[in-house]
């Protein structure tokens, strides 16, 4: 298993522990962190957190942590940084790996996108051959790039781009593009620029590449390109799970466990701290899946995929049987968060263009210039004057300052999720997983559930995002979006 210390892999864990003692041996591979063994790190951020302690305090009989193996390792480095006196013992004895890992932002240098989720792959397929064992491979629905509607899920994964025309269409080859990536990484890295400069046209590269091929971001470009190198290697039995939008627990290990800044906590974030005008579209659905839906796939495909019995591609979205649209969403939780702050519902939401967004930023800026512009001429005339009264207005220059900084904010990230939430129209086809789900036994239904059409929205976002959000998301991304509009 590669990446058990992400918030997927903590649950997938988790549930394995839980649901499948009597599993052999698992190896782990975890990066060490600086002067930090991986055992070390891999006990404390991983059995210690809070996904996995309720996990291992009832832990089923059968089960032992000395069924894990914690191998040091990285998937940035050849033979994923195993030794390989490590690797030649490992021959023949790895039936699957599972990879979990990989860099989920957005718009990444393309070198540190490509480390993870390209390179990384690259090593992770290669290791796989070389032990002789099958692989999962958990990427993302979003590969798809633009859609308005159904994506299907038999869209052949070779030679595929965004604004391909058709099976004759063969313009896009995955390794001639890494050959001409990795290129001009290069030369970026060796144009002496300095470090943030090179940041920069790492960044600039990755949005340029992924637009011209119609992705619409750097990791849903760099997420595709590792599909195609999981897919072309001969002789590698393989299956890829593409979840949609991974986020708070349904049921395991408990209701709301949510962790880090999931997709959607900018948005509830922005919504509690009072925003009401939303760059939406109406009648896009937000497809948003919970993590422990996610893990239990992963297993029944694990099981399948063992056992040849496995579709090349698993979708994991909700949207197809139990669509929640954006617009009752954000109506949903702008009325959560008056209820939580007892304020009366006096103004509703408004749903904006982009144009009209940005307007209101500009003449909200304006006022923000005017009304600093203001209290710097009474703190000058105060101080002429020698009388009291600086530190008030000093407070409120600064709440200004912040309110400007808060505004903007606002605006780029809704900005970073037009693709997702106005630009598009997602719904994902997921019937191979509900195939692989029929095709398991009652006790094992019960133990890896594949039911999103049971999912109650208003409860899952109010008691479980919402709820998780506030509890577990980072205090200082809850900061962030506290002012008040």
């Amino acid at each position: 298993m590669i990446g058990a210390n992400g918030f997927l892999g903590k649950v997938l864990l988790g549930m394995l522990i839980d649901r499948f003692p009597d599993l052999k041996h698992l190896h782990i591979l975890m990066r060490p962190k600086g002067p930090v063994p991986a055992r070390e790190r891999f006990v404390k951020d991983v059995l210690g957190s809070p996904a996995l302690k309720p996990v291992l305090a009832k832990a089923p009989a059968g089960w032992s942590v000395e069924k894990i193996t914690v191998l040091p390792g990285d998937i940035g480095e050849d033979r994923c940084g195993l030794s390989e006196a490590a690797v030649t013992s490992l021959e023949g004895r790895v039936d699957l790996i599972v990879n979990c890992a990989g860099l989920v932002e957005f718009f990444p240098p393309v070198d540190e996108s490509f480390k993870s989720n390209v390179d990384g792959v690259e090593r992770v397929v290669a290791l796989a051959k070389r032990l002789g064992a099958k692989l999962l491979h958990v990427s993302t629905c979003y590969v798809c790039g633009p859609a308005d509607g159904v994506v299907e899920e038999t869209e052949p994964v070779p030679g595929f781009y965004p604004r391909r025309k058709g099976p004759d269409d063969h313009a896009f080859d995955h390794r001639a593009e890494l050959v001409y990536t990795r290129e001009r990484i290069r030369a970026i890295r060796d144009s002496g620029d300095a470090a943030g400069a090179t940041a920069d046209r790492l960044t600039e590269l990755g949005r340029m590449r992924s637009s011209h091929w119609g992705w619409v971001n750097t990791y849903t470009y760099a997420k595709s390109i590792g599909e195609q190198i999981v897919v072309s290697e001969p002789g590698l039995d393989h299956a890829i799970v593409r979840p949609a939008i991974v986020e708070s627990a349904l049921h395991f290990p408990f209701p709301g466990w949510v962790e880090g800044g999931r997709t959607a906590a900018p948005l509830v974030l922005m919504a509690m701290g009072g925003l009401r005008h939303w760059t939406i579209r109406k009648d896009a659905p937000l497809e948003v899946v919970p993590v422990d839906f996610v893990a239990s796939s992963i297993l029944t495909v694990s099981a399948l995929l063992m056992h040849g019995r496995h579709e090349q591609v698993y979708q994991l979205g909700t949207a197809d049987v139990n669509p929640l649209l954006l617009e009752p969403l954000v109506e949903l939780l702008h009325s959560e968060a008056r209820r939580r702050q007892r304020r009366p519902l006096a103004r509703p939401v408004r749903i904006v263009t982009a144009q009209r967004a940005r307007e209101r930023r500009v003449n909200l800026q304006r006022r923000i210039k005017r009304a600093q512009a203001v209290l710097f001429a009474v703190k000058k005339t105060l101080e002429a004057a020698g009388l009291p009264g600086h530190r008030p207005i000093t407070k409120i220059a600064t709440a200004l300052r912040m309110l400007d900084l808060q505004s903007l904010f606002r605006e780029q990230t809704l900005e970073l999720y037009q693709p997702f939430i106005l630009h598009n129209s997602f719904v994902f086809e997921c019937e191979n997983i509900r195939a692989a789900y029929r095709q398991l036994s009652p006790r094992d239904r019960d133990l890896l559930p594949w039911t999103p059409e049971t999912i109650d929205w208003r409860t899952y976002w109010v008691h479980h995002q919402i709820d998780g959000i506030e509890k577990w998301v980072q205090q200082e991304a809850v900061k962030d979006f506290t002012f008040k509009v």
